[in-house]
């Protein structure tokens, strides 16, 4: 499945715009972006210091980055609607990340 990029960048403000407002608030000096990327099998990273480990001398920080791979969530995928599904299921295990969740919580509560 090949979804175009600038879809594909809509996927991924819908899937941020359907964040309950408490956590979407709560983001805080993170950035999102969309990359195609090259390993098949990573289709998302966050890159920063979890709000849980940010000490009170956290400032003037560069903002946490959370990438979204565009091929690797297409090749996934069969359809849009799937897409759809994976991108949100991505952006929520890497914000989750943001938020200090790790990969074995995330997975148990279907993320």
């Amino acid at each position: 499945m090949d979804v175009p990029r600038g879809r594909f960048e809509e996927l991924v403000a819908d899937a941020l715009d359907s964040l309950p407002v408490q956590f979407a608030r709560a983001l805080d000096n993170v950035v999102v972006v969309v990359e195609d990327g090259e390993d098949p099998r990573l289709l998302g990273l966050y890159e920063g210091i979890p709000l849980t480990e940010r000490l009170s001398d956290y400032s003037a920080a560069l903002p946490d980055k959370i990438t979204i791979y565009r091929l690797a969530i297409c090749a996934a995928c069969a359809d849009e609607h799937q897409v759809i599904d994976e991108v949100r299921t991505t952006v929520v295990h890497e914000i989750g990340h943001h938020f200090g969740i790790g990969d074995d919580r995330l997975h148990e509560l279907g993320w």
